[in-house]
């Protein structure tokens, strides 16, 4: 497989955490990879190793979804610079706040909706429009999050863009088909911050259905797998150790 006709892969949110761990297993897959961010266009040192190792073809994009006309200039960046279009959108990009019901603002709202929702559509709209061969096999995979199949009052204005996006994932699938498929993958915690103690991770891990948290990995082989699955359309991926199964009362590093 050549730099050519490898698949091409624009992972939003790519260069760090969730983001870069799904760009390291698509890497890996053979992917070339165009790696989105906001803030710069270094990709993290363990995604940097990897596509060295790997060799794919790929290129950092610089653009913040806060800013008017930055996602709907993205995909057409991608094709200028590759000379095709993605074969492959991930949005993996997100804002999350500490908002609550009796806190939250109209501007943390919109913010959150800005890039958890609006950018999104506005990708795949970028996306669907773009020229490609007859037959080509094109997909969509939203990362959305467990808690929405039972939801809690933390993080209200990411909750409700995640919303968005869930629901965003079942319309776009059937306004799209059959030339792209859209689906979601709903990730439970993988990558635990500084927040949480080793006591707190062990008293979670015991609390999930599973008995354990499920790895970065688990998600991208989710994300690889609805990228290849040709006949799975405007559905939505749970990987979190049964974590949606169970009602948190607050967010895990409240628990």
């Amino acid at each position: 497989m050549t730099a050519d006709t490898a698949p091409l892969a624009l992972v939003t949110g790519g260069h760090r955490r969730l983001g870069a761990r799904i760009a390291m297993h698509l890497a890996s897959a053979g992917y070339a990879l165009a790696i989105h961010g906001r803030n710069d266009v270094e990709p993290h040192p363990f995604l940097a190793e990897r596509l060295t190792e790997t060799g794919v073809a790929w290129k950092s994009f610089l653009a913040d979804f806060l800013v008017p006309g930055e996602a709907e200039a993205l995909v057409p960046a991608v094709i200028a610079h590759f000379g095709r279009a993605p074969d492959l959108l991930v949005n993996s990009a997100s804002l999350f706040g500490a908002d609550r019901l009796e806190t939250v603002t109209q501007g943390e709202l919109a913010d959150h909706f800005a890039v958890n929702a609006a950018a999104p559509v506005l990708l795949t709209q970028a996306f669907a429009r773009a020229e490609r061969p007859a037959g080509a096999q094109a997909s969509i995979v939203n990362i959305l999050d467990q808690r929405l199949a039972q939801p809690h009052g933390d993080q209200l204005a990411y909750t409700l863009g995640k919303y968005a996006l869930e629901g965003f994932t079942r319309v776009a699938a059937r306004e799209l088909a059959p030339a792209i498929r859209v689906n979601a993958v709903a990730p439970g915690l993988t990558l635990a911050t500084d927040d949480y103690s080793e006591t707190q991770l062990g008293t979670l891990t015991a609390r999930m259905p599973l008995a354990h948290l499920p790895s970065s990995e688990d998600v991208a082989d989710a994300v690889l797998y609805l990228a290849r699955a040709s006949s799975v359309t405007g559905q939505t991926l749970y990987v979190d150790a049964g974590a949606h199964m169970r009602n948190f009362p607050r967010d895990f590093m409240h628990l």
